[in-house]
């Protein structure tokens, strides 16, 4: 598979799942020490991330969460932000300005801070009240963030069957490994068609509109310096079908919680209006060893591998190198 580095994949992937019981003792403790509510707390990709996980919490607890970015937090008041709080940030460098901003801002706001990173001795890491150590630049960050709300979540009596879920996750690793080779002749295809396309349209829904934002702006915008349009399948019918054309590139995400029909009314109009769709469904790929009541928990980390080999064709047949960069941590600003 073009530049997959299977056993750095698998071992970045094993070292999120051993961090199972240090999250475990993690909600028992504030479990014990008791807190009102939690904050996901982000910036760029991160946000992103916690977005799935805000959707989930939402759906089935009374906690009160919310995702955040973290300079906007820091500027626009929030009441309910403080010594009843729990803080959760991620930084795949440890070194993220804004992340490490916010995580004071936390602090002396007296909110209970924790976060997970590649690098222990980082500034990120050093700035928290609890961090969770992975190997050295494990990305995404959806496992470690998965354990945290299902534990979180059955340690409350609002999810059923945490030890269950938890045990079939120990195959993810492998199981994402075929995940790649399986996503790989349609990623190459992929990006042969569109090689000369600067324009992408992507929707998603449910868990999968904070994957559908981070893959837009973090991968295809920031690393392809490709243009693109993301919105959420509920919203495309508000107004953006109107920019989609025969020709135009639409990438749509499909997953398996309760919101699939808001993208299955997507898909329907892209069959009659579209003739480059791509449908990036997480019902096409096996998962062996996970039950059926929890694949649609792991939507964002199945298609985060199928899109990771359509990222490595883009950068291929365009030239363009996935680490280039023009400003982001090159100038000031």
């Amino acid at each position: 598979m073009l530049g997959f580095k299977e056993e750095e994949f698998l071992t970045q992937t094993r070292s999120a799942l051993a961090l199972q019981e240090q999250i475990e003792q993690f909600v028992d403790s504030i479990q014990e020490r008791g807190f009102e509510n939690l904050f996901l707390v982000g910036a760029g990709g991160t946000y992103a991330a916690m977005l799935p996980y805000e959707h989930f919490i939402r759906s089935q607890s009374t906690l009160t969460v919310r995702a955040a970015i973290g300079k906007e937090l820091m500027l626009t008041a929030d009441p309910t932000f403080g010594p009843g709080s729990i803080a959760v940030f991620a930084s795949v460098s440890g070194t993220t300005e804004d992340i490490i901003e916010a995580i004071d801002f936390a602090k002396a706001k007296g909110a209970y801070t924790v976060g997970f990173t590649g690098f222990g001795d980082s500034p990120f890491a050093k700035a928290l009240d609890v961090v969770m150590v992975t190997e050295p630049k494990t990305w995404p960050f959806d496992i470690p963030l998965l354990l945290l709300s299902t534990r979180l979540l059955a340690a409350r009596g609002e999810f059923d069957g945490y030890e269950e879920f938890a045990a079939e996750l120990q195959t993810i690793p492998e199981t994402l490994v075929d995940v790649a080779r399986q996503a790989e002749p349609a990623a190459e295809a992929f990006a042969e068609r569109n090689k000369d396309v600067d324009y992408h349209f992507l929707v998603g829904a449910g868990n999968l509109w904070g994957f559908t934002y981070l893959y837009s702006m973090c991968i295809l915008e920031e690393m392809q310096w490709l243009r693109t349009t993301r919105v959420h399948g509920a919203e495309f019918f508000h107004g953006s079908l109107e920019l989609i054309e025969e020709d135009t590139s639409l990438m749509l995400f499909l997953g398996e919680d309760e919101s699939r029909p808001l993208m299955e009314r997507v898909v329907k109009f892209a069959e009659n209006y579209n003739k480059n769709t791509t449908l990036l469904d997480t019902k096409d790929y096996e998962l062996a060893g996970i039950s059926p009541r929890f694949r649609g928990l792991l939507a964002p980390l199945v298609l985060d591998t199928v899109v990771d080999r359509i990222s490595k064709h883009l950068e291929r047949v365009r030239n363009h190198s996935l680490d280039l960069r023009r400003y982001y941590r090159v100038v000031e600003y």
